[in-house]
């Protein structure tokens, strides 16, 4: 006789009227804003603006959703295209089943196309979301426990779980397996935020090692597991899964420290208080009209002293023109006296030359 275990819930949704309330679907959805609320403050903490990171979740969120829920199906296919299985039930999401390696690969892509339409490198924008994922995984596996999923070998530990009869499952008590995955997610997060601090991690690092910290802990948290799922090499398929995903999250730490040491300077271009004020860009944008209307006025007048100081130079040589042609009527007389004297001078000098040439000899 077990004299302690975890209860789990007689059911997984609550109908409010004709609305069904369903914990799993509250689980993932607290997750996501407790996600974006921590990526928010650490994005501001690295320089960033506020509600970017909600921004680019709203392409993040719905991909990753999309990437988990195909990984799973495709997974487990047999539970839905196996004979007498309803291939509609792979659309019933809320009834659980999302694999956390496809939604992060999924969403990495939903989040790279946020990031590029606003100028943001994907690999800051992840350093700052990263332990925010591991806060909400722990959040969403509680979603399990509402499902009477996921859970391990039977054991009288007087934190086993309550599994009740049901389709595809054995009452009995069990290792909480989603508990033991809760938990160590958060102290994912606490190691991810205190090495953030201490090492100033940068350039994708931060994520690189929330993804190995997790991978470590999903792995013998996966061979605990009972639940239906393909195996390889007498290992279950999420093993393989995690440790590959585990080594390569390694080697990118690695090489990318090597490379591309430190922390990003900038994380989002455009920092200023009047980019997230209204206020004070209606208050910037007035003070720049101010200076722009300044400096048209002082264009103006400046154009309006040019244009006086060239009338003033045309008047004056305008009224020495006028005084250049008063004084040739005064000279040309003096001219015209001098041709006459100049013709009497010329008449002997001709009448001479006449005189002493060849034809005068002959008369």
């Amino acid at each position: 006789m077990e004299l302690a275990y975890i209860p789990s819930p007689s059911t997984g949704v609550v109908h409010l009227g004709p609305i069904p309330l369903r914990g799993y679907a509250f689980c993932i959805i607290i997750g996501v804003f407790a996600a974006v609320w921590l990526g928010n403050k650490r994005w501001i903490a690295r320089g960033g603006k506020p509600g970017t990171v909600a921004d680019i979740a709203v392409w993040a969120v719905p991909f990753g959703l999309v990437g988990g829920r195909l990984y799973h199906v495709i997974t487990d296919y047999q539970l839905y295209f196996g004979e007498g299985r309803n291939w509609v039930d792979a659309f019933k999401i809320w009834e659980g089943g999302l694999g956390i390696w496809g939604a992060i690969a999924l969403g990495a892509v939903g989040a790279w196309i946020g990031c590029r339409l606003r100028g943001i490198p994907l690999p800051a924008w992840a350093d700052a979301l990263a332990p925010g994922i591991a806060l909400a995984q722990a959040i969403g596996r509680w979603g399990n426990w509402f499902n009477q999923e996921l859970y391990g070998r039977a054991t009288d530990l007087p934190w086993a779980v309550e599994i009740s009869d049901g389709p595809n499952r054995v009452g009995g008590t069990y290792h909480p397996t989603f508990l033991y995955e809760s938990l160590w997610c958060l102290g994912v997060a606490a190691l991810v935020i205190w090495a953030d601090r201490r090492f100033k991690l940068g350039h994708g690092r931060a994520f690189a090692l929330y993804v190995a910290a997790y991978c470590a802990g999903r792995a013998w948290i996966e061979y605990m597991r009972v639940d239906e799922a393909h195996h390889i090499l007498g290992l279950r398929l999420n093993v393989w899964t995690a440790i590959a995903v585990f080594v390569l999250a390694v080697v990118y730490f690695v090489v990318s420290a090597k490379l591309r040491p430190g922390r990003e300077e900038v994380v989002e271009p455009d920092r200023g208080p009047a980019a997230s004020d209204p206020a004070a860009a209606d208050a910037k944008g007035a003070e720049d009209k101010g200076a722009e209307d300044k400096a048209a006025d002082a264009r103006a007048a400046g154009a309006g002293a040019v244009a006086v100081k060239a009338g003033a130079e045309a008047a004056e040589v305008e009224g020495a023109g006028a005084a250049a042609p008063a004084a040739e009527p005064a000279a040309a007389p003096k001219a015209d006296l001098a041709k006459p004297a100049a013709a009497a001078e010329k008449a002997p000098a001709q009448a001479g030359g006449a005189a002493d040439a060849p034809g005068a000899d002959k008369l």
